[in-house]
């Protein structure tokens, strides 16, 4: 493991979802002082009585240094770092929130995956627009599930920075016996997968959903892998990246797992029902559906080929039939397997 300083001032968790509060307890149970905060007053009220969340992870007990927060300020003061875990069309209004209320030396992570819907841009860079590059920046991804962190289960996961001694820092004070957090410079390449896997499970799942079968999930994984790092590759990304825990990694488990609310969309599409009725079945906020239009956008602004994304945004957006949609893929010019 690093021999990282363990950084023991608090840290401040924003956004009790059910990502938000696994993280919350993980950094507590690992020793950190953490506060967690939600927009909604009447969660705060109830999660601080009952030490638990219940709406979102209920089945996970509160550790004893996880306090909740019903204010911004009190839930930022004296915080040495702030982790935002809200989705991707909610972090430029939240970053703007708190840019008045954070101190100089405050550094701030993410685990927001997908790209800015309205401008295509990745996380670092609306982070960027909204608050500067002097203070260390972080992202969290990899392939976890929140109620499984909630459980305690053997987890790892990947805090990349451009500042390697502050990934090194945050995830020393994330790791305890049972979670693992390993670091990266590359924070384009893991946020890049963080926001394509989302697209890809939702195909998945309505492959799986459409009874097309194991060899197809595996060609989906396969060459979905390879459009994620085409497009990684063109915003500056390193190829490794997507070998590791944010590319390959969290693909195989959002593809293959039913706790995916990507994958879960794309079965009850497949079962009939239209996306408007999907997504209000899933309950919570469904990525890939928002991250479909972004990485279609993206991706053709950039000239990056990208046929299966593209086929599930057809899907989503055009109303065109999934079976159609792999036909067509079935249908393209053979050529060699990594051009």
């Amino acid at each position: 493991m690093s021999t990282a300083p363990v950084t023991t001032s608090p840290i401040a968790v924003l956004g009790a979802g059910s990502w938000g509060t696994a993280l919350a307890i993980q950094f507590a149970r690992a020793g950190r002082t953490t506060r967690l905060w939600s927009r909604d007053r009447q969660q705060s009220v109830a999660m601080a009585q009952t030490r638990r969340n219940d709406r979102y992870l209920p089945e996970a007990a509160f550790p004893a240094g996880l306090t909740v927060a019903a204010d911004l300020p009190v839930a930022l003061d004296g915080a040495a770092d702030v982790l935002i875990a809200v989705p991707s069309h909610g972090l430029r209004a939240l970053l703007r929130e708190i840019a008045p209320l954070l101190r100089a030396e405050t550094r701030l992570a993410w685990a927001t995956k997908g790209f800015e819907l309205d401008t295509g841009l990745l996380p670092h860079q609306v982070a960027a627009e909204v608050l500067g590059t002097a203070r260390p920046q972080a992202v969290l991804s990899g392939p976890t599930f929140a109620r499984e962190v909630g459980a305690g289960l053997p987890t790892a996961m990947t805090v990349a920075s451009a500042d390697a001694g502050y990934a090194a820092t945050l995830a020393q004070s994330l790791s305890s016996e049972k979670f693992r957090a390993y670091t990266s410079t590359d924070i384009v390449g893991v946020e890049v997968g963080g926001a394509v896997k989302n697209v890809l499970a939702v195909g998945a799942g309505l492959t799986d959903g459409l009874g097309f079968g194991a060899n197809t999930r595996v060609a989906l994984i396969t060459r979905g892998l390879l459009e994620m790092t085409r497009l990684g590759e063109k915003l500056g990304a390193r190829r490794e990246t997507f070998m590791g825990l944010a590319g390959l990694g969290d693909l195989v488990l959002t593809c293959t797992d039913d706790q995916s609310r990507n994958r879960r969309f794309g079965l009850l599409l497949a079962a009939g029902r239209s996306v408007p009725q999907a997504l209000a079945d899933i309950g919570q906020v469904v990525e890939g559906y928002l991250a479909a239009a972004a990485v279609h956008r993206v991706a053709s602004r950039l000239g990056v080929e990208m046929p299966i994304c593209e086929g599930i945004h057809r899907t989503l957006y055009e109303g065109a039939p999934p079976r159609e949609v792999v036909r067509d893929l079935m249908g393209r010019p053979i050529r060699p397997e990594f051009d």
